[in-house]
């Protein structure tokens, strides 16, 4: 097999073991619903069409009724008796309101008699929103944290408190109905009152956390924002009972045993990469660089969620500019590769999931007189990596656990 076929390979067998499917019908299969009178699903995020497959596939007609929310595009098809929504992510939009709207009319007027399972995936936060402030003004404020390289736990401490859903209040609302939570983490370390925002989780930030973040950034909030931020959120909610079925270990685990099946020596050096996207690729390709005396096959495999750092008006993603920012090393080195993916499919703004450079892209990008450097300054990683064949393009996959890049030597 050629690197490429290997690479393609272990990428495709990973995202097919983070499937959501298999964990949703095995957690839901011991699930007594007794004499429950209502069933009420309730899915959000990026894999909330795959997730609520599955719950329909395991529990049929006992769900009474039911509402999922995802990202435009990740409409796989019609979901018998549940009502499928699309809406804006990474910014919410005018559909996530409306979506959430209906969820919350769904969920009203609940009793200790009904239960909502509440299925949460990656992209939760920006699907799922009733805002306490202008639509236009949570949408800046998002697009201002994005912009300066804030990672998710800030970001989701800020939304918690400018939101009536985030940060345990769907749980209030749904009280005193059981809502059963079950969880694709998105987020190293499967904080669950981050996951999403926390819509059905005791949160475990503070006020004092959220105007420590507005000052680091030095957001401009209007008064009625300010006001917000100021009030606590529920710390403890007796009504939920939450599992994590799925992250990025399952990534990294994946890739190490295809790798290994075909013929590499594999080691999963992190499944917890959080840093600047072009670091990592800089840092993976000097790896590379140092290992090309080997005589075995490797393949060093990490897991997480790098930020890019904005300089440019381009368009790109982290694991398009991990990719092309090793891209000047790797050519110096011999039948190496690397590539870096997100696992739902989607890469920033882009309609690709990643990046893929090996010894020969960085001659095909100077044939086209493309400069890597000057490319990665103005954010413009999608570009360079068309014009060589070096992007990643899955569509929607069905699950959402961070990113895998892998660097693969062969030998």
């Amino acid at each position: 097999m050629s690197l490429y076929s290997d690479a393609k390979t272990i990428w495709e067998n990973a995202i097919k073991a983070a499937l959501p499917d298999q964990a949703v019908q095995k957690e839901l299969m011991n699930l007594d619903l007794g004499a429950k009178k209502k069933v009420l699903l309730v899915a959000i995020g990026k894999a909330a069409w795959q997730m609520s497959k599955a719950a329909l596939e395991t529990l049929g007609d006992k769900i009474t009724d039911g509402i999922v929310i995802t990202k435009y595009d990740h409409n796989l098809g019609e979901l018998p008796g549940l009502k499928v929504y699309e809406a804006g992510h990474p910014v919410l939009d005018q559909a996530t309101i409306e979506a959430t709207d209906q969820a919350l009319k769904l969920t009203k007027n609940l009793t200790s008699d009904d239960v909502v399972l509440f299925l949460v995936s990656g992209g939760g936060s920006a699907l799922f929103e009733k805002p306490q402030i202008e639509l236009s003004e949570l949408q800046d404020i998002t697009e201002q944290m994005l912009a300066q390289g804030s990672d998710i736990v800030e970001l989701n401490t800020i939304r918690k408190r400018l939101s009536l859903v985030k940060g345990g209040k769907f749980a209030k609302h749904c009280a005193p109905a059981q809502i059963k939570t079950i969880v694709l983490s998105d987020i190293i370390g499967d904080p669950l009152d981050m996951i999403a925002s926390g819509p059905a989780y005791p949160d475990s930030s503070t006020s004092a956390d959220a105007f420590a973040i507005q000052e680091k950034y030095g957001l401009v909030l209007s008064k009625k924002a300010e006001k917000s931020l100021a009030q606590e959120t529920p710390k403890v909610l007796d009504n939920v009972n939450t599992v994590v079925i799925g992250s990025v270990s399952q990534l990294c685990n994946s890739a190490k045993e295809t790798a290994e099946k075909l013929g590499y020596k594999a080691q999963i050096l992190t499944s917890s990469l959080s840093c600047i996207a072009r670091e990592a690729g800089s840092f993976l390709a000097s790896v590379a660089e140092y290992y090309q005396t080997t005589n075995k096959s490797l393949a060093f495999i990490l897991g997480g969620e790098t930020v890019v750092e904005i300089t440019g008006v381009g368009k790109g993603g982290r694991n398009q500019e991990i990719a092309l920012a090793a891209s000047k090393i790797i050519a110096k080195c011999k039948q190496t590769c690397l590539f870096s993916i997100g696992s739902d499919g989607t890469d920033g703004p882009t309609d690709a999931a990643g990046g893929y450079v090996d010894t020969d892209t960085l001659a095909k990008l100077q044939e086209k007189a493309i400069e890597p450097r000057s490319v990665l300054d103005n954010n413009d990683s999608h570009r360079a990596l068309k014009a060589v064949g070096g992007l990643i393009v899955t569509g929607p996959t069905g699950t959402n656990v961070n990113d895998l890049t892998v660097l693969l030597i062969k030998r």
